[in-house]
């Protein structure tokens, strides 16, 4: 049993008693206290510390968490003693332009920090001298991150936008680094790396973000042995034939990502909204991999129990399939929503409609904030529920009505999910199946909804010709029509025009990758992340039970990890919040952006009745920056310069909702 998990949950009292007795319960007292909801219903601001004299881009606590480094455009680092609140070191990095990232070097005695920056330069610096001792200028375009691993003393990684990461050893007598994976070779030469970060369990996986919607994560060790066996110089600018041929041996690389972005990707590309991972990081125990997608959500990946894309499931050709029903696929192939549907009918009911009566109230509040148009009160109700009741079927349902409702980036595909959860839980489940329908056609996979609505008439006829299901279908007929006309008229276009809006080519390496993409568990909502490419997400706690993310409208965010669910906003910075860094033991944490302070947040004391960077009204500001991020790209540069810009600011629920208007008989109301 886990240290945390036999604490007592209701009697703090027994467990400081147990932890002065037995030495061995400090520690599990310490994991299991470290970060609490009521700590973070009591968080607010402690101190900002001065120093920097131009927006604070990085922030880096050390392994004990007695010291935090900062980097800044003003091109000085400084160490920062947090719990006195004042500076112990201040230094000139020697860049030339804003430094982006900061680091100690793990086994230096925290003496040793790296810095990168915008003059595409990596220098390590000796903070105890004073000293600039490595200067490496390998870099063509700026180094937006620098990763260490403690299981490698003396290595480092960067990330540039010149789309290479850079493995360096201060070991080896050369001043160069070496080329670990070349992005270009794979995305062509406009790709340009973002962040990376380094398994805490294991440092030999290396998580890579770049522009684009997949996140990578690379298996160091097989790279360098695939390199080896191959012969190759380890010098940076030698490349073999082989080498361009197989720069990243098989089964050393694998891709995540929301199974919706791909689809969505030109029409985002249309709206000049550009998908970027501006930050990725894993979870405590290794097995979880974070990530803030520019441009979108924030979202968590399981590195253990790993899913395809729904999306990715859907019929190109009906084939024979081992796919099992949790999205997980034992060769690759499935037949989409026909394999999800007749698994469902296979399989015996297990989903109890029954639900213990504290749950039973849950889910009526979501019913009754569903009839008031409350979809985002609606969704984390029913959240909160189906984190207890994780098979009932119905809780599914009526949270993928309350998805569909809202219409946020992505809820659509959460809705698809939920959907065919509910029809594995419960294959009878009317309003799903239908539901399912309606979120294949918006998720633009028309063929696919047809499919799926001429199933749904087959398998429920006293429905095919209500209101809803006519008026679905009859979207679905004008929607193919449409997509078979726009088809012809490129057909019979000039040669010209076809070859300038034919998709850039990828490798078929790279394009394989693609097709073998994992899906994530789960997704946060509520910020927004489209002006700056730093901005980041973190784990907070022993376990990583909260996420907390900044935001562009100068909050940030904390999200409970398991429900999803938005637990607090507080106002972290007069424009943008850009970096936040949990301490590695206490209920602490350190938040930066376009203000040149940096502010150190900790649970208040309960005497403290005021604390005025609360933002009360959580849901209005998440409203606000959904339609900030769909807003036109003058738009929010105006916003960003002062201006204040109608419907873009403001509270209420959204608009009046027409999207299921006509639906009759099939769905009015959640179960």
């Amino acid at each position: 049993m886990i240290c945390g998990e036999a604490m007592s949950a209701g009697n703090i009292t027994r467990d400081i008693l147990h932890r002065q007795i037995r030495d061995k319960r400090a520690l599990g007292f310490q994991r299991f206290y470290h970060v609490t909801e009521p700590f973070i219903k009591r968080l607010g601001l402690e101190a900002e510390l001065q120093g920097h004299t131009g927006c604070v881009n990085c922030l880096e606590w050390n392994e004990r968490g007695d010291l935090l480094a900062s980097g800044s455009d003003d091109q000085h680092a400084i160490i920062w003693d947090p719990f006195k609140h004042k500076k112990l070191t201040t230094m000139h990095t020697g860049h030339a332009a804003n430094i982006f990232s900061v680091k100690f070097l793990p086994h230096t005695g925290d003496r040793i920090i790296i810095t990168g920056a915008a003059d595409t330069k990596v220098h390590v610096h000796d903070i105890s001298v004073k000293e600039t001792i490595h200067m490496f200028s390998d870099h063509t375009n700026r180094v937006k991150r620098i990763a260490t691993a403690p299981m490698w003393p003396n290595t480092f990684w960067s990330a540039a936008e010149d789309g290479i990461i850079r493995q360096y050893d201060l070991r080896e007598s050369s001043k160069r680094s070496e080329v670990l994976i070349d992005l270009t070779e794979y995305c062509g030469q406009l790709v340009e790396a973002k962040c990376i970060a380094v398994n805490p369990r294991d440092n030999n996986y290396l998580a890579v973000g770049a522009n684009g919607p997949f996140v990578r994560l690379y298996d160091i060790r097989m790279i360098q042995n695939h390199r080896q066996s191959m012969g190759q110089s380890t010098s940076a600018g030698v490349h073999t034939f082989c080498d361009r041929q197989k720069p990243i041996p098989d089964g050393a690389g694998q891709y995540y990502v929301a199974g919706h972005l791909p689809v969505k990707l030109p029409d985002y590309n249309n709206r000049l909204r550009v998908l970027v991972a501006t930050y990725v990081t894993f979870s405590p125990d290794g097995t979880e991999l974070l990530v803030n997608m520019g441009g979108e959500q924030v979202y968590l990946f399981d590195l253990t129990f790993k899913q395809k894309p729904y999306t990715f499931l859907l019929p190109k050709k009906c084939q024979n399939s081992t796919d099992v029903p949790n999205g997980k696929t034992t060769n690759g192939v499935s037949n989409g929503i026909h394999l999800h549907l007749r698994l469902a009918e296979n399989k015996i009911c297990s989903s109890s409609g029954e639900l213990p009566p504290h749950l039973e109230r849950i889910k009526q509040q979501a019913n009754d904030a569903f009839a008031r148009q409350q979809w985002t009160q609606a969704i984390q109700l029913y959240s909160l529920a189906i984190h207890e009741a994780s098979h009932n079927a119905m809780l599914y349902g009526n949270r993928a009505a309350a998805y569909m409702k809202r219409k946020w980036d992505g809820d659509h595909y959460d809705g698809l999910r939920d959907c065919l959860k509910a029809l594995f839980l419960n294959p009878g489940h009317l309003k799903a199946h239908f539901r399912l329908a309606r979120c294949l056609f918006e998720l633009k996979y028309v063929a696919e909804a047809l499919e799926c609505l001429d199933d749904f008439k087959w398998k429920f006829p006293d429905q095919a010709h209500s209101s809803g299901c006519d008026a679905l279908d009859k979207d679905i007929k004008a929607a193919l029509f449409s997509k078979n006309e726009s088809e012809d008229k490129k057909a019979n276009s000039s040669v010209r025009f076809h070859s300038f809006s034919r998709k850039e080519s990828i490798p078929d390496d790279e394009a394989v990758l693609r097709e073998r993409s994992y899906d994530y568990k789960h997704r946060y909502c509520g910020h927004c992340n489209t002006t700056t490419d730093i901005k980041e997400a973190n784990f907070f706690g022993s376990k990583g039970q909260f996420i907390v993310s900044g935001s562009d409208d100068g909050s940030f965010f904390i999200w409970e990890k398991e429900t999803t669910n938005l637990v607090r906003v507080l106002q972290g910075d007069e424009s943008i919040v850009n970096c936040l860094q949990p301490h590695p033991s206490y209920c602490f944490l350190a938040t930066s952006g376009i203000d040149p302070v940096v502010r150190l947040w900790n649970p208040r004391p309960e005497t403290e009745t005021e604390n005025g960077r609360v933002v009360e009204d959580m849901e209005s500001a998440a409203q606000a920056n959904q339609r900030r991020m769909n807003a036109d790209p003058l738009e929010v540069m105006l916003l960003n310069m002062g201006y204040r810009i109608t419907g873009l600011s403001g509270s209420g629920p959204e608009g009046s909702d027409d999207e299921d208007s006509s639906e009759g008989q099939v769905q009015c109301r959640p179960s």
